[in-house]
């Protein structure tokens, strides 16, 4: 006879026994256990990961820029030169879009959402908060660029602007390796006559004014250093040895130096440095 107090249960609610209630619970332990050892494991790798940086110095070209962006991000070369033709940089009017002489030199974060056209904008914007946007602030970048490549330390870089504000008051051509070495994209300190000679803007030999755009991304000493020049007549100097660079407005007297100068770059090749 069928025990009409004990209905029967409907098969779609079973019923866990003892052992399986155990199970589940051992189960979520197990879980809880397994996510509290990934988060650590997840926090360590990452802790582990270093900040990488890009670090542009003081004096470089925006062509030696461009390659160290491209490092950076592993990007094919030439890569950021074409994204500073395309990047909307924010430059000065006068800049006409070249932006050399605003790549800013300091130390840049790079992350995985950095591009060349961010790290570029980076830099353009830094240098803006750094020279400001005077009518005369391209000028003073110019000028800058050329105390940051002919300054042998940063004590000398007020007298180089010095120079260059003597020179161009008076008429006179600058002079400058440095702004030949830009046109001819190169570093040296041995300028032939020929090279004094050649037919560029660049040619500070030839043309009594500043070159066209700067020849170099100047950092914020030698900008100071333009900005606010020490009183003095000196019109030329070179720097006979490393740490001894000579200033002075007779040009006799420069002769002279530069007959040292020589003289030393001679002995210094025939002891093969």
């Amino acid at each position: 006879m069928e025990n009409e107090s004990a209905p029967e249960r409907p098969a779609s609610s079973p019923r866990l026994t003892r052992r399986g209630r155990l199970l589940l619970i051992a189960g979520m332990a197990a879980v809880v256990a397994t996510a509290a050892v990934l988060v650590p494991l997840l926090l360590l790798r990452d802790e582990k990961r270093e900040p990488r940086s890009l670090l542009i110095p003081e004096g470089w070209r925006a062509s030696q820029v461009y390659a160290a962006v491209d490092k950076a991000l592993g990007a094919a070369p030439r890569t950021a030169e074409k994204a500073a033709r395309t990047a909307r940089l924010k430059l000065p009017r006068a800049a006409r879009g070249n932006p050399e002489g605003y790549l800013f030199p300091a130390t840049y974060p790079v992350d995985e959402k950095a591009t060349p056209a961010s790290l570029l904008s980076y830099m353009v914007n830094t240098a803006g908060r750094n020279f400001g946007a005077t009518p005369t602030a391209y000028r003073d970048v110019v000028v800058a660029s050329i105390v940051q490549a002919e300054a042998d330390t940063p004590e000398d870089m007020g007298k180089v602007a010095r120079v260059i504000d003597n020179r161009l008051a008076r008429g006179m051509p600058l002079q400058m390796d440095s702004t030949l070495n830009y046109a001819l994209k190169r570093s040296t300190l041995d300028t032939t006559h020929a090279d004094t000679r050649i037919n560029t803007p660049y040619n500070t030999y030839r043309r009594a004014s500043l070159p066209p755009t700067p020849i170099g991304n100047p950092g914020r000493e030698a900008m100071n250093a333009t900005l606010d020049p020490p009183p003095g007549e000196w019109l030329y100097f070179v720097t006979v040895a490393p740490g001894d660079t000579r200033f002075t407005d007779s040009y006799a007297e420069q002769r002279k130096n530069v007959a040292e100068f020589n003289a030393n770059r001679r002995g210094a090749s025939k002891n093969g440095g």
